[in-house]
């Protein structure tokens, strides 16, 4: 099943079922307004979104109109808590080596992960406003789960029967705002600006077989302005989604909302590639003893998707432009 969330001139949207070719929808406002309710009520709305997306993928509603990824918000326009990791170890060894970092202690047995803003996600097709080129614009690739409610302490086995759904994000980033903040031992807070996301929320069993021991084996493929960028391979996490979401889960219940991300794509090879410009800029440092890849300008586009084994798109496209930001 796919689920978008369509403008409404309202901060939550209008939730939507959608069908496999992403062609029509089918408004589901009389099963669930929004997501946020979907989730809090996942048992009882479920079945009933799940009998709207047979509908559609039998050609059988009347109803249906066309689905316009333009007019999709993020497909949870708000949370009540973004959680993100770095899942993919790679990528920290890369900036390691870079930058003549000492290793994080115990970082390949324990999760880094940091609590982002929540309150403000951005549409698949929605410019991305910032204030100065001189921030270090970056775009950043991954994979993210939507989960209902969550136990404190919950095991990472238990944990995957938590994730309802799947989503793909930019998880935007001003580098040159970062270090301080790390260095400082808080933060991210201005280094991390708000998000956006992939059009589509899919369940699980879309995925087929490339959803298995709760990592996304599809690569994800990144353009920059018409050109490839990377390709990495989401089943290369070396900590899963379940053990992401029990490590939130610590000390702390998660409530129905939750969503839980991968971190940056990031795979050893490097013929796939980057999910972003800072870890091609680490490698040049690497092999060339110098950065050569600059940071985002205004005007710049970004494109990420992620096709199945039919070459369909699952997740619809992100595809947006930078743009300096007005008032």
């Amino acid at each position: 099943m796919k689920l978008a969330t369509v403008k409404n001139n309202t901060r939550d949207g209008r939730l939507v079922v959608v069908s496999p070719d992403m062609i029509h929808a089918l408004d589901a406002s009389a099963v669930a307004p929004t997501l946020q309710y979907a989730i809090e009520n996942w048992p009882l709305v479920e079945p009933r979104l799940q009998a709207l997306a047979r509908q559609l993928e039998a050609g059988d509603a009347r109803h249906a109109t066309d689905f316009d990824p333009a007019q999709a918000m993020a497909p949870l326009p708000r949370a009540y808590q973004w959680c993100d990791g770095s899942a993919f170890l790679s990528h920290g060894a890369l900036m390691q080596k870079a930058f003549n970092l000492e290793p994080i202690e115990g970082a390949d047995r324990t999760p880094l992960m940091y609590q982002g803003a929540g309150d403000d996600f951005i549409g698949p097709r929605d410019d991305i406003e910032l204030p100065s080129e001189s921030q270090g614009i970056d775009f950043e690739g991954e994979f993210v789960v939507l989960v209902d409610d969550v136990p404190m302490g919950c095991s990472a086995e238990d944990a995957l029967a938590h994730i309802k759904l799947i989503l793909q994000i930019n998880d935007i980033s001003l580098r040159a705002l970062a270090p301080r903040e790390m260095r400082t031992g808080f933060g991210f807070l201005q280094a991390k600006p708000s998000s956006s996301f992939a059009p589509l929320a899919i369940t699980p069993d879309e995925l087929g077989e490339a959803w298995r021991d709760g990592r996304v084996h599809l690569p994800l493929q990144v353009e920059w302005n018409g050109e490839r960028f990377g390709q990495p391979h989401g089943g290369q996490m070396d900590f899963h989604f379940g053990e992401l979401i029990a490590h939130a889960a610590l000390t702390r219940r998660l409530r129905a909302g939750t969503l839980i991300g991968s971190g940056t794509v990031s795979n050893a090879e490097r013929s796939a590639g980057s999910a972003c410009i800072a870890e091609r800029r680490a490698i040049e440092m690497i092999e060339q003893g110098a950065a050569q890849t600059g940071f985002m300008r205004f005007g710049d586009r970004v494109r990420m998707d992620v096709t199945g084994s039919t070459g369909r798109s699952l997740f619809g496209a992100i595809d947006q432009r930078v743009v300096k930001a007005h008032g």
